[in-house]
């Protein structure tokens, strides 16, 4: 057995994670709360928003709307000692951001540090909608537009200069609309893929890809038919397309393991212009993507059995989910993911080379980011092969990871034991 000693840190995103929006503002439709009230099982709280200041594109500034700055960092405080993660989002639908060259770039990162350093916040959101990203040429490996260029090194720099400060990885997660996203089946210009490149050059550092399954219409599936929002089948088409990848006119998008992706909803129909859909659909929609349902509408999936590593759910917003429901948006969560967190997964390790390879896994599953309690992971690569951890691998109480008798084991990336 060869294994190498690497950092040990506290634990990144939960595993299965409910992911919500929490608006920093008091509107009469969808009032505020205060951030360490919020209902318990949303375990990645996500801020809204973090935006441009001083007639910029570009400097991002962040302030409470109510109370001090001390105040709220310590009521962020409460919810980390709670084992949830509390990350800024930056931007918004009514707030573009632009970084147009290196100067500007510059002011980015050295706003971002400033915020995450004052308020301890353990991770970003890209929230870039309308005008924000746009393509005119290259392609999703080699992009040319100087917003997706700046964007994509200027997270990275964001990130090197969170791992020296806070010696932890910074969680990344990316809330695009579907146009940014699947809409690059379409076609791959203006708005339509705009996120792809960023998302295939932080491919390794994504946490959570969570797209906005809701205020969009209609959308290709990877099988070429086109689903409507508000059903089950947009759900699971959607879903599988950020996982399974698609072409597109600027190259193939490669998608992101299951345990990186994220179903994002509004929690009510109040809380987006089109999308919502009824908690009924919703949890036939997600059973069956995390494998524990049957078929609930004409789309099959392409990996038989489904994705139970599924990273989880996200909303617009915890405010909304409170208002409408009394939390039933984080309840229906809680009865979903019930049957697979209640019970114990193997992932095996059987191929040759990187972690992040799903063939290199028994029924090409990989395993989540955060292994929950119960479940197992086994490397045994094939013959005289080895198992390359190339990602960021967190290990629960209660989980276990074991290396089979004379196999290979090289951690470059990060293993976190809890």
């Amino acid at each position: 057995m060869l294994v190498f000693l690497c950092n040990v840190a506290k634990a990144q995103v939960p595993s299965p994670a409910l992911n919500g929006y929490w608006q920093d503002w008091d509107d009469a439709s969808s009032p505020y709360i205060q951030i360490d009230q919020i209902d318990s099982r949303y375990n990645v709280v996500t801020v809204a928003f973090a935006v441009p200041v001083g007639g910029t594109l570009y400097q991002i500034g962040y302030t409470p709307v109510t109370g001090t700055n001390a105040a709220f960092i310590s009521e962020i405080q409460t919810l980390q000692s709670q084992g949830k993660k509390v990350i800024v989002s930056i931007g918004g639908e009514t707030d573009p951001v632009s970084i147009a060259n290196i100067a500007q770039r510059n002011i980015f990162i050295s706003s971002m540090d400033n915020i995450l350093n004052t308020f301890g916040f353990d991770g970003v959101d890209i929230d870039f909608e309308g005008s924000s990203l746009s393509i005119s040429g290259g392609t999703i490996a080699a992009p040319v537009d100087s917003p997706v260029v700046n964007l994509i090194a200027g997270l990275k720099q964001i990130m090197k200069d969170y791992r020296v400060s806070h010696n932890k990885k910074l969680l990344l997660t990316l809330a695009p609309e579907t146009a940014d996203v699947q809409g690059g089946m379409s076609a791959y210009a203006g708005i339509w893929g705009s996120y792809l490149p960023v998302i295939s050059a932080l491919h390794d550092s994504i946490d959570i890809l969570q797209v906005q399954l809701y205020n969009t219409g209609s959308m290709y599936g990877i099988d070429g038919n086109i689903y409507t929002e508000g059903t089950a089948d947009f759900i699971v088409a959607e879903t599988e397309a950020c996982i399974q990848g698609f072409s597109t006119s600027g190259g193939t998008f490669v998608g992101l393991p299951a345990s990186k992706v994220a179903v994002g909803l509004p929690a009510c129909s109040g809380a987006a212009g089109g999308g919502f859909t009824d908690t009924a659909t919703v949890g036939k929609a997600m059973r069956y993507l995390i494998g524990t349902g049957p078929k609930p509408g004409s789309y099959t999936l392409h990996q038989t059995g489904g994705y139970p590593t599924l990273a989880g759910m996200m909303t617009w917003s915890i405010n909304w989910d409170k208002v409408c429901t009394n939390y039933d948006y984080a309840a229906n969560f809680q009865r979903i993911f019930s049957s697979l967190t209640s019970s114990s997964i193997i992932y095996t390790f059987t191929g040759s080379g990187n972690w992040s390879v799903a063939s290199n896994w028994s029924g090409n599953i990989i395993p989540p980011s955060t292994l929950p309690s119960g479940s197992q992971i086994i490397i045994n690569p094939s013959g005289t092969n080895e198992c390359v951890l190339n990602v960021t691998e967190t290990i629960s109480a209660g989980a276990t990871i074991t290396v089979a008798t004379g196999k290979k084991f090289r951690i470059p990336g990060d293993l976190h034991l809890q």
